[in-house]
């Protein structure tokens, strides 16, 4: 079996480089082997292949320090000893003498496959206006190659939009042959509840008032998601179902800015009326002509 001098190869002096110099020593012996440079010449393609392979396994740290642990015990302290000088290739049946089957063999034959990269995972989760407000941290379980829950917490943003996504990368599914993994890819839903609807950066709340507040115009106040209190204008004769819009209280962008709070009437009759009050509308139906189902 013949065991190749991957630093002789490279034209790197012993094995105590970096994965850097490593890369700066391919490149130079790439360019000056290359094909292009090299036309009709077979040695060069030949010398080629076994640097593009020298590379494959000294670039990647797990299968160079395998590499290391065979070629420092076996050929490494004979070179040092008898400073013999090579073609890069020194005889040697030492893999199966040391890794059975050959772990390095393996490896090198895995190197030579296509990097694949893993797929991503796609999921939703949901969360409230506030949350999407204020940002928030949620934790969500994915399973992992052996079927068992993996918890992974997500920070969402403050002011994330509605059905916006949330790229987390390498938390996809396992790459192959050396492969990235691929992403985990979260799309945000955001939850409408009693307070609160959310219409692109907008947020719509109802407002309640009385009959004689609409009749009469008044002053009311809006609370705002921010949980301040807003004092807005009612006008007379205000009707159910119009809207009144406060600008800067409403939802928020990734930027900061602020959408507007648009404030839905509900005019709300009372359910049960005191004997006064009773007169009261009694008297306002004698003398009242206001007759909306007149046509």
């Amino acid at each position: 079996m013949k065991f190749k001098d991957y630093y002789k190869i490279l034209d790197i002096e012993g094995s105590k480089v970096t994965i850097d110099q490593i890369k700066v020593a391919y490149r130079k012996q790439a360019k000056k082997y290359h094909p292009d440079v090299n036309v009709g010449n077979r040695l060069a393609e030949e010398r080629i292949k076994d640097i593009n392979e020298a590379y494959r396994i000294l670039s990647v740290p797990s299968t160079k320090r395998k590499y290391d642990r065979t070629w420092n015990y076996n050929i490494g302290m004979k070179q040092r000893k008898a400073k013999q000088k090579t073609s890069g290739e020194v005889a040697g049946d030492f893999f199966n003498m040391f890794f059975g089957s050959s772990e390095i063999k393996e490896e090198i034959e895995q190197s030579r496959l296509p990097q694949i990269k893993g797929e991503n995972i796609e999921t939703e989760i949901n969360i409230s206006i506030e949350e999407g407000f204020y940002g928030a941290e949620k934790k969500i379980a994915l399973k992992d190659i052996e079927g068992k829950d993996k918890i992974i917490t997500v920070k969402i943003p403050e002011g994330i939009q509605d059905r916006e996504k949330i790229r987390l990368i390498g938390l996809g599914k396992e790459g192959k042959n050396g492969g990235k993994n691929g992403d985990l890819c979260l799309k945000i839903n955001i939850d409408e509840d009693r307070k609160y609807k959310l219409k692109g950066k907008d947020l719509y709340t109802t407002l309640l008032i009385t009959p004689w507040e609409a009749a009469l115009g008044a002053k009311a106040k809006v609370n705002s998601i921010d949980d301040s209190k807003t004092s807005v204008y009612i006008p007379r004769g205000i009707q159910s179902g119009e809207t009144i819009e406060i600008p800067e209280k409403g939802y928020k962008t990734p930027k900061g800015e602020r959408g507007k709070l648009i404030a839905q009437v509900k005019i709300v009759v009372p359910e049960k009326l005191s004997k006064e009050e009773t007169e009261i509308f009694k008297k306002l139906k004698e003398v009242s002509k206001f007759n909306p189902r007149r046509v």
